[in-house]
């Protein structure tokens, strides 16, 4: 009898995982991947409909397209998770699991900043993102805020790209010398774990005339007045704001107990949780890794092989080493890459590699080469 496995998330740990195991043992394994959606996305791409280098469309990659030995697709909400029995129920139907591999995300958590759902622009999601892009052609004079809500979120270097791009692009437009770009991070420095990264953004933005606000979380907006109250209490005007909402885990996780704080505690070795044969990868889980899908990407490919070990019952594989690179738009048609090491040493530490084309062209590759491998496209 082949050991059921279901995959709860079709996002980059899901899809690397449904992979994997396809790849290692074909139909010996029962693999259900089950998603809410009809589509991935990979999140970069989300700044190019905001900015309409593309259209959604373009960028929407079909789960119907995915075709893997041993995985089946089910498009499916999931309404609730038993961890101790393995047992998740849908809106389709009930799925019971040899191994569960929760790999659901973080969700947004809109309420948790007053005011952003009726006076911000979120562009995080898809259809934030495509709101931009109609929004943001009838933006000529003023000031916009690329605002933070909270932290740790998804793809850090994301809300300093917005900055940049957004200079760009309403330099390109002729409208520039009408507004004023401000950049508030809760963090202490763009990238943290490399101060060599971070500096080159804070260069970049003094050199387009961008405000950064380091250390400083964006608490509420009040749209009647079209102001940013900070958390330390002051005020920041804006005639634009692009925010980065909270973010939490999904209810349905927190529902079955597994949550611990904010999201699912696990081994960051194995990315085990607290109840046999249930693992958590990705966004949802504490890990100490940042929310990234190439993190998530890693994560699964630990626990597919560890999967594939225990079915064959051949040697268990090494642990997550908790390595990953996150590519950085700069603008001007360049792109950099930072390289960090989150669990080896007693610190993260992160490596920087100059703004340049060559970037772009890998950048591009790392994309194509996920749709191939994951969708056959």
């Amino acid at each position: 009898m082949s050991t059921r496995v279901v995959i709860l998330g079709a996002g980059f740990g899901g899809l690397e995982l449904a992979t994997t195991l396809s790849e290692g043992l074909g139909d010996k394994a029962d693999v259900t991947l089950i998603d809410k959606g009809e589509a991935f996305v990979f999140g970069y791409s989300k700044l190019d409909v905001m900015f309409g280098r593309t259209s959604p469309e373009a960028v929407r990659l079909a789960y119907r397209d995915i075709a893997k030995s041993g995985v089946r697709v089910v498009k499916a909400t999931v309404t609730a998770i038993d961890p101790e029995n393995r047992r998740v129920s849908t809106d389709g139907g009930e799925y019971e699991a040899d191994a569960l591999v929760v790999a659901l995300g973080a969700d947004y958590d809109m309420d948790a900043t007053p005011g952003l759902a009726e006076g911000g622009n979120e562009f995080y999601s898809v259809a934030g993102a495509e709101r931009l892009a109609e929004l943001l052609p009838t933006f000529t004079h003023g000031r916009a805020i690329v605002g933070v809500c909270g932290a740790p979120f998804k793809c850090p270097p994301a809300p300093s790209e917005t900055a940049l791009l957004l200079h760009e692009y309403l330099t390109a437009r002729g409208v520039r010398g009408d507004c004023e770009i401000s950049f508030v991070l809760p963090l202490p420095s763009p990238v943290p774990p490399s101060p060599e990264t971070s500096a080159a953004l804070i260069e970049a933005f003094a050199e387009r005339d961008i405000e950064f606000l380091p250390n400083t979380r964006i608490a509420s907006l009040d749209p009647a007045r079209k102001v940013a109250v900070l958390d330390g209490g002051g005020e920041m005007a804006y005639d634009l704001f692009l925010g980065v909402p909270k973010h939490r885990a999904p209810d349905v996780v927190v529902a079955a107990g597994m949550v611990d704080d904010v999201y699912v505690p696990v081994n960051p070795r194995t990315l085990q949780t607290r109840f046999p044969g249930v693992y958590a990868v990705g966004d949802v889980a504490a890990v100490g890794v940042p929310k990234a899908g190439v993190f998530a990407e890693g994560a699964a490919r630990v626990v597919a092989q560890a999967l594939i070990a225990q079915i064959e019952r051949g040697e268990q594989p090494g642990e997550y080493d908790g390595l990953g690179s996150c590519y950085i738009e700069f603008g001007g048609g360049r792109v950099g890459r930072v390289d960090v090491d989150f669990l080896s040493g007693p610190k993260p530490t992160g490596t920087f590699h100059e703004p340049s084309e060559a970037l772009v062209v890998q950048k591009q590759q790392f994309g194509a080469s996920r749709r191939a491998r994951w969708f056959g496209a």
